[in-house]
């Protein structure tokens, strides 16, 4: 398969899998069974103990079939193929992007431990550190993540995990990853490098190789590409997947042998072809909105104005060195009616009137999608700053920032 560019290799898959023998079919079967028959209890009992097992080798192993909860075939062949996308050792698959990002945070962080994040963030990451990760004991400090020592200032003797998206959601600013991983130091007790890689898809980056620890992915998103299904997945090193399997198993963020078959057949192996279409489009619509006399500011690493080009053109690569800016544009408009809700009447217009464009949440689509952060995905971190510009307000014994906290859930 090595002598194969990747986007050949997700077009056909794997040529052999131990998740299923299939030698016949052209494109992969899908499980429709929650539970699976055994031959006798032994075989249960084995089946039981090989599950995350440390002394079992997964790669050359047959897997024993229990349960969906615990392991399934469809879903293990499209990790095949999404550990072999990013280059991981290892992919462990999700319902949701979300429940792929709590299971990496919370196989890794333990009651006292800290996490240090970028200051800007997806709106519903932002809410676990802020309101669910506290009450296990686990804080969160947010900073400049392009700030080396507002990084390393940060760091603490407890910081178990290092969180960044990149480009960042929602304002496609990036983070410089070998520069931060080496603000981070070495050594076995280092924090670990946790990156969100959802906005440009293992076909336009690959942290690991940055780098980064572990890769968390949004799979409803571009990998997806046609937004039927949602599913998540977290990418990291052989030591991290039984730990990672034990979490799926008892939290139950799962994701079923449908979804991740609709992401084996149809999502991996359009990936390139679809991205590389969008990526023109979106060069245009940048350029074009740069333009425009009512746009105040437009965010895309494929445009001359970038402030970050040149980690862009580094960075943000296909696999074969092609720059890959992605399909996501950020920009600003220039509202004279000052109502704190800028770009609101554009969005509103735009919902009511446009056939091409679609107010809808989500990416990575091969439909042209529009939101408004301010008020909608990222409405978390504008209520949060709200609450501690009110706070700073009043007297010393008012409210604590508790009160903010509560208010942005």
């Amino acid at each position: 398969m090595n002598n194969y560019k990747l986007r050949t290799q997700l077009i056909h898959g794997q040529f052999r899998s131990k998740k299923w023998d299939y030698d016949h079919h052209v494109v992969p079967p899908m499980t429709a069974s929650a539970t699976f028959r055994l031959s006798g209890s032994q075989r249960g009992a084995a089946g039981f103990f090989r599950f995350a097992c440390d002394r079992i080798n997964p790669n050359r192993e047959v897997p024993i079939y229990i349960y969906d909860r615990l392991d399934e075939p469809t879903r293990g062949m499209l990790e095949e193929n999404l550990a072999t996308a990013e280059g991981a050792d290892c992919c462990v698959a999700f319902a949701s992007g979300m429940a792929a990002i709590s299971a990496a945070l919370g196989v890794l962080c333990h009651m006292g431990e800290e996490i240090v994040a970028h200051q800007v963030l997806y709106g519903c990451t932002y809410s676990l550190m802020i309101n669910w990760l506290p009450r296990i004991g686990v804080k969160t400090t947010f900073v400049d993540m392009n700030d080396p020592k507002a990084v390393q200032a940060a760091i603490t003797p407890r910081t178990r995990v290092v969180y960044c998206e990149t480009p960042i959601n929602p304002t496609l600013g990036l983070i410089d990853l070998p520069r931060v991983r080496k603000a981070l130091g070495k050594g076995a007790h280092r924090p670990l490098l946790v990156v969100d890689n959802t906005f440009s898809t293992p076909n336009g980056q690959r942290p690991l190789e940055l780098g980064a620890d572990l890769v968390v992915h949004s799979l409803t998103k571009g990998i997806g590409g046609f937004g039927t299904d949602m599913g998540g997945a977290v990418l990291a090193s052989e030591k991290l997947r039984n730990e990672l399997m034990m979490y799926r198993k008892d939290f139950g963020g799962v994701l079923s042998p449908k979804a991740a078959w609709d992401f084996l057949v149809y999502g991996l192996p359009t990936m390139s072809t679809r991205l590389e279409a969008t990526q023109r489009s979106a060069l245009k619509i940048a350029t074009w909105l740069e333009r425009h006399p009512k746009v105040e500011r437009v965010s895309y690493p494929g445009l001359k104005s970038f402030p970050q080009k040149t980690l862009a053109r580094k960075q943000l690569t296909t696999p074969g060195g092609e720059f890959a800016p992605g399909a996501m544009i950020y920009f600003e408009v220039k509202d004279k009616k000052d109502d704190g809700e800028p770009g609101a009447r554009l969005i509103d217009w735009i919902a009511t009137n446009a056939l091409s464009i679609t107010l809808a949440v989500s990416l990575g689509q091969i439909k042209t999608l529009i939101e408004h952060p301010y008020s909608m995905t990222h409405s978390a971190l504008r209520r949060r700053k709200e609450g501690r510009r009110n706070a700073s307000r009043r007297p010393p014994s008012g409210p604590t920032s508790s009160t903010s906290t509560a208010s942005s859930r």
